[in-house]
């Protein structure tokens, strides 16, 4: 099924197929910065990935060669690190006098985090082709600064080595992800932060030369004062570009996923070294890359309404929600009810509609394996769908996950599972089977057996009498009465089925 994208470099929804014309998608997405647990604001992000990748894969039919990093080098990591640091975990021990075990050491315990945090949210570790960690590719991130100072692009000052962005674009386009105000540029102004506003168009470092106390690593520097080792850590927009072209090849590669808020600097950023390294001054770079590669962004997100903020006491990670008693699956669910390129508004509301919306859907899966007698079902080719056909090309439609949940609802109401002989609710069961590999919030194994108490057995008896007898008040209060002790009951042709609510 041909998959179609909207593409931040083209500002255009254009049909997708791997630049190589293999079968292969190669595919990037920026992952964490490990000082922290994530946010729900990071992981609409990284649902995106996730959501574009399992598209790919179940819907496009390709294989897909997916790349997440983990950033583990950076002003925040070295800060939470750093001695006496109050983001250090007591639980973590004493600190180190080494300043970059110290790091790794703190990194660790927030990777592990974030790893938990994936599997809860429904992102499969069997998927990625690689989590590559930043400091372990410190040698390839020499050899892109190398490449970018020949290409005449990089220039050193105190210590640090930084990207000329006005020699740049003399021989290439700059801001070709987010519209650049060259106006206010200022040629020579230099930005050593790893993060900042958008108006600050200016050289953005490469390498970071050592503060007192922080990690450091020695880069081999030569110009024309001579060859010198200078002290101290790549800039984060290296990082990326680095981490990328060693798993995945020089630009192009296919996909490039983030959230909006890193279409610049980071993404620019990212893209301009990419080429400078790759290519130098070949004017070519710009249109080949431009015609070849996707970057897909996702909208921010909002709580109730606002911007997520610690000082609004709106702020959210997937623990914090778990603790409140929400299925960090529920959330995903959520998130994929609005279109990855709108504000999602997170609402404890709403969360909890999807969770109610969620149950049903399962409840339905589960009647139809009672029907079909097996749970044992595989996955189909997207264009083998018949009732669910609609629902796999809305995802194909620049992965437009609420019209395909609109349609995948249309389809169970119109699809009774009551209604259905063995074969017919087989056959059901391997499409949804098949479009929950993308949505991955359903359960395919056999509904457990559930050890109804006997009073609970008393109440529904006593109220199918009353229902057979037509007297409906009594029958209603029954029904409420078995709510009240979390259970709820449902009305078939020849009796009735016990669940308990919370199931």
């Amino acid at each position: 099924m041909q998959i179609r994208l909207f593409n931040t470099l083209t500002r255009s929804i254009d049909e997708f197929s791997p630049a190589d014309g293999s079968n292969i998608v190669r595919m990037y997405s920026c992952g964490p910065t490990v000082y922290d647990a994530a946010h729900i604001g990071n992981m609409r992000a990284f649902l995106l990935a996730d959501l574009v990748q399992r598209v790919m894969r179940t819907v496009g039919g390709y294989g897909v060669r997916w790349v997440m990093n983990i950033t583990d080098v950076d002003d925040k990591t070295i800060a939470g690190s750093a001695l006496g640091s109050s983001r250090w975990l007591a639980a973590m021990g004493k600190q180190s006098d080494d300043a970059i075990e110290n790091l790794a050491r703190f990194t660790s315990h927030y990777t592990k985090l974030f790893v938990e945090d994936l599997t809860a949210f429904g992102i499969s570790s069997d998927h990625f082709y690689d989590q590559p960690r930043a400091t372990a590719f410190i040698s390839q991130m020499y050899d892109v600064i190398w490449e970018i100072q020949q290409a005449g692009y990089a220039y050193e000052r105190d210590g640090s080595v930084y990207f000329d962005v006005t020699s740049y674009a003399r021989d290439h386009q700059y801001g070709r992800l987010f519209t650049i105000d060259r106006e206010n540029f200022q040629e020579g102004v230099r930005i050593d932060a790893d993060e900042y506003d958008r108006e600050s168009v200016s050289d953005f470092v490469l390498w970071k030369a050592q503060k007192p106390g922080e990690p450091a690593w020695e880069l081999q520097w030569t110009d024309e004062a001579g060859m010198r080792h200078l002290p101290g850590r790549p800039g984060w927009h290296l990082e990326c570009s680095a981490m990328s072209r060693s798993l995945l090849g020089p630009l192009p590669f296919d996909i490039h996923t983030g959230g909006v808020d890193l279409r610049f600097p980071h993404h620019e950023d990212e893209l301009a070294q990419c080429c400078a390294a790759h290519y130098g001054s070949d004017d070519r770079a710009t249109a080949f890359t431009e015609q070849s590669m996707v970057w897909v962004h996702n909208e921010f997100l909002e709580v109730e309404g606002k911007k997520m903020s610690k000082s609004l006491n709106n702020f959210f990670t997937l623990r914090d929600l778990a603790q409140q008693g929400i299925d960090p699956l529920d959330v995903r669910m959520a998130m994929l009810g609005a279109h990855y390129r709108s504000v999602y508004n997170f609402t404890m509301d709403g969360v909890r509609a999807t969770a109610a919306a969620r149950r049903r859907v399962q409840d339905y899966v589960w009647d139809l394996i009672d029907r079909a007698q097996t749970s044992d079902v595989r996955e189909t080719s997207a264009d083998e769908l018949t009732v669910l056909a609609p629902v796999a090309r809305a995802l194909a439609d620049d992965l437009h996950t609420p019209k395909a949940l609109a349609e995948l609802y249309t389809a169970i109401g119109n699809a009774p599972a009551e209604k259905m002989d063995a074969s017919q609710a087989r056959q059901m069961l391997v499409e949804l089977y098949t479009i929950n590999q993308v949505f991955n919030v359903w359960n395919f194994t056999a509904r457990k057996s559930i050890d109804v108490p006997q009073q609970v057995r008393d109440l529904a008896e006593s109220r199918w009498q009353a229902r057979a007898q037509k007297n409906w008040a009594e029958s209603d209060r029954l029904r409420d009465e078995l709510a009240n002790i979390g259970w709820s009951v449902k009305d078939g042709k020849d009796g009735y089925e016990l669940k308990p609510l919370e199931q």
